[in-house]
């Protein structure tokens, strides 16, 4: 285009979309040089230190990395305050000509805001010319700086916002949402490729803003740009040139620049290390990190894959810390991390979550669910197991986003992430009611065991020693699987009943390894007429641990709304009530027949100990029943 005589005649605004992309490329360019001009002062003041890592970020803006190499490890300190480097003079020109060049962009669109950046670049040309390779230290802090309002690095990113802005109100056209200049007919592909992932998952930002993208063409490479939230230091760039996709990512969060890279691990790219990245004035103590992907391919469809994937994955991104720290109150680091990523790739993401008041909600699901089984700063891990804690979570991401999408009501997505919390409480008792069923399959092992050998011992002498050391194999296992329930119980905070239940069990158990105990001790040839009533009293107990089982897997389904579950629930109390009595009657017939008989000593003292026994069993199944009730009536009372 002929620029001159267009200047000349008033028509500047038909140059802009060039000067623009002119401005942006000597923006990046400017303050990849203030970068070295500040490495070039860490090593004069420190050559041992770090070596020059800037090749990278130099032969993208096309500024000599050779060059750049040598002027930072060849700087040094003269008298204390001043850097000596060669072509320093140079660099210092070069900067001042690329912020000069911005101001003239700036100025095509906006002649009060070019002429007063104008104004403020001869200020700081007057103290920054250089008739050597050598600046005092005072004067690299004052250009690069950003305590200044007269610093050359303040005035380059004033220059920069003036050229966004520039870019979105002046843009030649707008590309599938997004405001371009200069584009070729090849460069809209890409464009829409981008701008379709992020309008796939942009509803999830909600009302955040954010996300805007910018393209613009110049010379050989095509850039595309998108803000994502709010914070200064945290933008995504991405250069595409022939077959060649580079991604430039900054932020001020070292985890979330992770997780964005790996949003993206479907792909080949090439991903620089996370470098920390000092600027005054943002992030944290002026720290950011930067990190770079390259994915080369020449097939077109795969790249614009990729630009797709890199616009969908940004709304992840807004308030990603503010997620991650409120999950982290309620599971640990790496699952909250887990939660978020699952919560990403299945398209729900976290800004609904936070959106609908995110720990305040969970706090507030907590205490309308269970009250007195997750206390104040209790992690829900703890209350319902990891796999749960993490389930339940995922659950209420998902809920708050699709409640959002829906339009549904604020109350309605509260009471469906209440309800599911209940559930996975129930679950969690339900756990601990499984276990109790482990238990009363021991215990009918051994019953059976004892019933057998008294049915065998009215006919001829059955083995008493393998008796005994077989129940007393079953009853330790039932001791271990007692003391993990009980570890359980405590941790998940459960139902009041069910600890007492699992010790009703476990006392049966033990009562049951004692009489086997006691057959083994038995003389050997007894009357018939004493084995019949022990007999019922093993065939009860038998009976008694298999209703125990029923009763507890009934109880499991009873709060799900299942009638008959209810019924099988209580006709295991009532079976187990029958039972004991059905005990205690064959326990005192036996008592009966020792005291009005004229048996031996060994013989009256060892069935008497036995009947005890195992009425003591029957006994401690029977109190199993009773709390079995009282836990049925809780359940449905929910």
């Amino acid at each position: 285009m002929k620029s001159q005589i267009l200047e000349e005649l008033g028509q500047t605004d038909l140059l802009l979309p060039a000067l623009v992309a002119e401005g942006l490329s000597a923006n990046d360019r400017a303050k990849t040089r203030l970068s070295v001009l500040q490495a070039a002062a860490r090593h004069a003041r420190d050559p041992q230190g770090a070596g020059f890592d800037l090749a990278e970020e130099c032969r993208r803006v096309d500024v000599d990395p050779v060059a750049m190499e040598r002027l930072v490890n060849g700087a040094s300190l003269k008298d204390d305050d001043q850097v000596i480097a060669p072509g320093l003079k140079d660099l210092s020109a070069a900067i001042l000509d690329d912020v000069g060049t911005m101001a003239h962009a700036v100025r095509a669109g906006d002649v009060a805001h070019g002429d007063a950046a104008g104004r403020r670049l001869d200020r700081i040309k007057a103290g920054a010319a250089l008739s050597s390779d050598a600046m005092a230290l005072a004067r690299v802090a004052e250009l690069t700086g950003l305590g200044s309002s007269d610093s050359l690095h303040r005035l380059v990113m004033d220059l920069h916002k003036d050229l966004n802005r520039l870019l979105a109100e002046h843009a030649e056209e707008t590309v599938a949402g997004a405001r371009t200049f200069g584009l070729t007919s090849e460069d809209h592909t890409a464009v829409e490729a981008f701008a379709r992932g992020v309008g796939a998952t942009r509803p999830l930002k909600f009302d955040h803003p954010g996300l805007a993208t910018t393209a613009t063409r110049a010379g050989t490479r095509l850039t595309i740009q998108n803000d994502i939230g709010e914070t200064d230091a945290h933008v995504v760039v991405i250069n595409v040139e022939a077959d060649t996709v580079t991604v430039t990512y900054t932020d001020v969060h070292r985890g979330r620049a992770k997780f964005f890279t790996g949003l993206l691990h479907g792909f080949q790219v090439a991903w620089s290390g996370l470098d920390r990245k000092i600027a005054d004035g943002l992030g944290d103590e002026g720290a950011f990190y930067l990190v770079t992907g390259r994915l080369e391919s020449s097939d077109r469809q795969g790249r614009d894959q990729f630009l797709e994937a890199i616009g969908a994955a940004l709304v992840f991104l807004i308030d990603w810390n503010k997620a991650r720290k409120t999950l982290q109150a309620w599971v640990s680091k790496s699952d909250a991390l887990q939660i978020l990523d699952w919560a990403a790739r299945h398209r729900f993401g976290h800004r609904g979550f936070l959106q609908l008041g995110g720990a305040e909600l969970l706090a507030s699901a907590v205490h309308n669910a269970a009250p007195a089984r997750i206390g104040f700063s209790d992690r829900l891990d703890r209350a319902l197991g990891r796999a749960a804690a993490i389930d339940f979570l995922k659950s209420a991401l998902r809920i708050c986003a699709d409640a959002l999408l829906a339009g549904s009501s604020v109350r309605l997505a509260r009471e469906h992430i209440e309800a599911d919390l209940v559930r996975r409480l129930k679950r969690a008792s339900d756990t601990l009611l499984a276990i109790v069923v482990r238990q009363a399959g021991l215990a009918q092992e051994i019953a059976s065991r004892i019933a057998g050998f008294l049915d065998e011992q009215a006919r001829q002498p059955a083995d008493r020693a393998e008796l005994a050391a077989c129940a007393r194999r079953i009853e330790e296992k039932a001791d271990a699987i007692a003391v993990d329930a009980r570890n359980q119980v405590m941790r998940l905070g459960a139902d009041t009943t069910i600890e007492p239940m699992i010790d009703s069990v476990e006392d049966a158990i033990d009562e049951l390894e004692q009489s086997a105990f006691i057959c083994s001790l038995l003389p050997p040839a007894i009357a018939s007429r004493l084995l019949a009533p022990l007999l019922e009293l093993a065939n009860a107990l038998v009976a008694g641990t298999e209703v125990v089982a029923s009763g507890a897997s009934a109880a499991i389904d009873v709060p799900d709304g299942l009638q008959i579950d209810s019924e099988d629930t209580l006709f295991a109390v009532d079976r187990l009530a029958e039972l004991e009595h059905r005990s205690d009657a064959a326990e005192r017939a036996l008592t009966a027949m020792i005291l009005q008989g004229d048996f031996d000593i060994k013989t009256s003292l060892s069935t008497l100990e036995l009947a005890r026994a195992l009425e003591r069993a029957a006994d401690a199944l029977a109190r199993f029943g009773h709390l079995l009730h009282r836990h049925m009536l809780a359940d449905l009372s929910v």
